[in-house]
Parts: structure tokens; sequence; C-alpha cells
């Protein structure tokens, strides 16, 4: 996607601290911050929704969330996280890539 700024961070075009890395993922600040550490993790692989994922990609967000709790840690989440995967525009999905929201630091509301 040439437009996708996900996609261009990933390549390098949008500079951004990747705070995690490896293959399929990576790991950034988010830049429009719901709580005291929101972070998003973004799969490589430009997908918009879960409806487009292949089994390959099942697979691999599968490892994606197994690897969230050992990040935690050093991101400051250690009493906790909430984990947000917005679906659509009417769930406030404003980039098209798919990327997961991982947010705590503080006491977040119910």
């Amino acid at each position: 996607m040439n437009d996708c700024i996900f996609c261009k961070i990933r390549d390098g075009i949008i500079p951004s601290e990747k705070l995690y890395e490896d293959e399929e993922v990576f790991v950034i600040r988010d830049i429009e911050p719901k709580a005291k550490y929101h972070y998003l993790m973004i799969p490589k692989r430009h997908f918009k929704l879960l409806s487009e994922m292949t089994k390959e990609d099942e697979a691999m967000l599968s490892r994606a969330l197994a690897k969230i709790p050992t990040l935690a840690p050093g991101l400051g989440l250690e009493n906790g996280y909430r984990i947000i995967i917005n679906q659509g525009d009417d769930a406030g999905q404003t980039v098209f890539h798919l990327h997961i929201h991982i947010l705590g630091g503080e006491k977040l509301p119910v």
C-alpha cells in the first residue's frame, strides 16, 4: 500500500522509534495516546481487517499476541494492560492496516 502510514514506517520512509521489532511485527508509541502508555503493535504484512487474514496471518497474530506479555515489563505495563483491535469505521479504525493498541501504565476506565 503506497499511502499507508504504517507501511511507510515499516519501510523507514517515515521515521519512528521502534521499541520492538522482529520479522513479523514492530511496536511504536501511539502519537495520540489514550493512556499513560499507549503502544501500537503492527504486523509488517499489510491487511486491513481480521476478516482479510490468511492462515499464515492467523499464526502470526497468535505469535504477536503471545509476545505482548514478554514485552510488557519493559514497556511500563507491569500492573496490567488493555489490548484493542479496532475494526472498521464504526469501531474508530483510522489507519486501515491492522494494528493492536496496547494501553496501560495507569488505572484505565472500564
